[in-house]
This record gives C-alpha cells, structure tokens and sequence, in this order.
C-alpha cells in the first residue's frame, strides 16, 4: 500500500471501559467524534480527553490518526499495513473501524516514533 494517506488529528482521546449494562453518559453523544463498542462482556467509550467520565477505568492521552478515505469494503490489507509497521516500530495501537475508514489511536509519547516508521514506509502524513 504506497502513497497511503494518515492525517494526525490535534484532539486528545480517553479510553473508557464501562460494565457492558451501564448507561452511557449523555454527555458523550454530543461530541464532534465519539466511538462506543459494546459486548455482552464490556462497554468500551473513546472520547475527546476534555470530557471527563466516571468510568471503572480509563486510558487518557491517545493520539488518531485517520486513514483518510471513503475506503471501499473491497480494499484489503489497509488496517494490517499501518498496524503492521507500527508493530515493527514496538508501538501499541487501539484501531477503531467506521464504514468510511480506519481510525488508529496511538499513545502521545509514541507519535513522533510513529509518525516515523510511517513515513519510512511511504505513508503521507498530514494534519487534519
């Protein structure tokens, strides 16, 4: 995958983990981007860093990158190219997939080494 293109969104992100029969606070379904993942085992809620929830534990200062598309279901191998060389690279992900795209978040201190691997792959990196 040459010439693929990540843009590196400013927004801090938080992490929670919520028993799966929890409600979710109103709170974060006003937020510009929000991702909520739910099993019969967990209730997962990825928010701007800002908003602050009472979750039983939570992950703070995560970076996005975006794989900027539409990206048809036809295109194979995207999310394994970029977590592939991010893996090479020892650094940890939490990929979250929309119909649209691909969103990887990654650890503030591990940006920059990201951001470098990446590169050092051919993916363009951009700012959103």
């Amino acid at each position: 995958m040459s010439r693929m293109t990540l843009a590196v969104h400013s927004q801090l992100y938080s992490i929670h983990s919520f028993s799966p029969d929890a409600n979710i606070p109103p709170a974060v379904f006003t937020q510009e981007m929000f991702f909520i993942g739910k099993t019969k085992d967990e209730l997962s809620v990825v928010v701007p860093a800002e908003l602050k929830l009472e979750s039983i534990e939570e992950e703070s200062h995560w970076r996005c990158l975006e794989v900027i598309g539409p990206l048809g279901f036809s295109m194979t191998g995207i999310l394994s190219s970029v977590s592939g060389t991010l893996a090479d690279a020892n650094i940890s992900i939490f990929a979250i997939s929309t119909f649209d795209t691909d969103y990887i978040l990654i650890k503030k201190d591990k940006l920059t080494d990201a951001i470098k691997a990446l590169k050092k792959k051919q993916f363009q990196i951009t700012k959103y």
